[in-house]
């Protein structure tokens, strides 16, 4: 996804962030950081259970694609079964294959409060691609997304108690129903992100095209609190291009600089705790600080792009610059750095745990203990 100059965009985004609601936000506490476990050996790359299936070629319309859906779906179905699993199918013409169709699938996996009707509840939403490039023959992607898949998989699994407790707790007190009460989950695995010939506005984010379009227009019943699935995103965090070592991840919009922060600070906390097993040179988030001036119109393509331009609020979690095994061969499993890949999946596991109010259940059987496995 090669960077973009996009003016318009960012003008876009600071006007919704002049209109987007203030939501309320709890950080969590020391001895919740210290539970947080990093995945352990479900990261390993031959026999890990959540990254390993991911760690083969995965192109549009392949075998390859076909396992690592399976591999999702399997992993929700048999895990996680209060989670709503949804396929959003499309299909298109690509600059390499002619005049066929190809099939583009994106997952959404979802969790909302159970009293909820459509469009009742505002939803954090956090997505990769799993897609892979078409070439080099035989690239993987590990950073390029089997690593942010599997992270996003880790975070599910482990929120997933707490969004019980919640639910039942809220339930019992009869505190459902409420706007900032109602809050839900969800996880979106796109397809067709890559380029199949060379990177261009139709020759791109295929999957993520069609399902902010989709969503723009599958309105809600009269007197849904949002009108459309795209109103019920309360911030869209995109991971991309992670697993390599030493990442530099900017704050790209000032409409979401807020929750960059709080991401920042979990980092932060987390290595002052000595929690992270990774030590770089510099934080991963080092703009923590950034002023509300400093922020130019700098934008790097992804498949955030059909929700922004839509008013979305995006956090882009992608490193810039680019690893430099950015759409090379070498993008693969013995090129990943173990201690960076663990590392993500506490960090991005607290956020959704913060982002969600989890502090409301913090565990107290176990404080001052500390996690590391799955």
């Amino acid at each position: 996804m090669p960077g973009r100059v996009i003016s318009t965009l960012f003008l876009l985004a600071l006007h919704c962030f002049l209109i987007a609601p203030v939501v309320a936000y709890t950080a969590l506490s020391d001895n919740f950081l210290r539970l947080i476990p990093s995945g352990g050996d479900d990261f390993d790359i031959e026999k890990g259970k959540l990254l390993a299936p991911i760690l083969i070629p995965r192109v549009p319309g392949t075998p390859g694609q076909v396992a690592v859906q399976k591999h999702f779906v399997d992993f929700f179905t048999n895990e996680l079964p209060k989670w709503s699993i949804e396929w959003y199918n499309s299909t298109s013409k690509t600059p390499t294959s002619g005049n066929k169709e190809l099939p583009f699938a994106n997952l959404v996996f979802k969790r909302e409060p159970p009293w909820v009707k459509e469009g009742q509840s505002n939803l954090l939403t956090l997505a990769a691609h799993y897609d892979s490039l078409i070439t080099p023959e035989g690239f993987i992607g590990a950073t390029d997304s089997a690593v942010p898949c599997a992270i996003l998989m880790h975070t599910a699994r482990y929120i997933d108690k707490f969004i019980t407790q919640m639910h039942d707790e809220m339930s019992a007190l009869g505190e459902g129903g409420t706007v900032a009460m109602d809050m839900g989950v969800q996880i979106i695995l796109f397809d067709g992100e890559e380029a199949f010939k060379s990177w261009s506005a139709t020759d791109s984010c295929y999957g993520s095209r069609a399902l902010a379009e989709r969503w723009e227009n599958s309105f809600h019943p009269a007197m849904s609190l949002y009108r459309n699935p795209l109103d019920q995103i309360s911030i869209f965090v995109l991971l991309d291009l992670l697993g390599s070592p030493d990442p530099t991840i900017p704050s790209l919009f000032l409409q979401t600089h807020w929750a960059y922060k709080a991401m920042a600070s979990i980092e932060d906390r987390m290595r002052k705790l000595d929690l992270l097993e990774s030590k770089p040179q510099r934080p991963f988030l080092p703009e923590m600080e950034k002023e509300p001036t400093a922020f130019r119109p700098l934008y790097i393509d992804d498949d955030h792009k059909p929700f922004i331009t839509r008013g979305v609020p995006i956090l882009h979690m992608i490193a810039s610059p680019f690893p430099d095994v950015w759409h090379t061969m070498k993008d693969d499993g013995a090129h990943l750095d173990m201690p960076t890949v663990r590392d993500w999946s506490k960090i991005v596991t607290a956020f959704a745990l913060e982002w969600l109010d989890m502090m409301e259940v913090e565990p107290v059987e176990a404080k001052g203990a500390s996690a590391s496995g799955p």
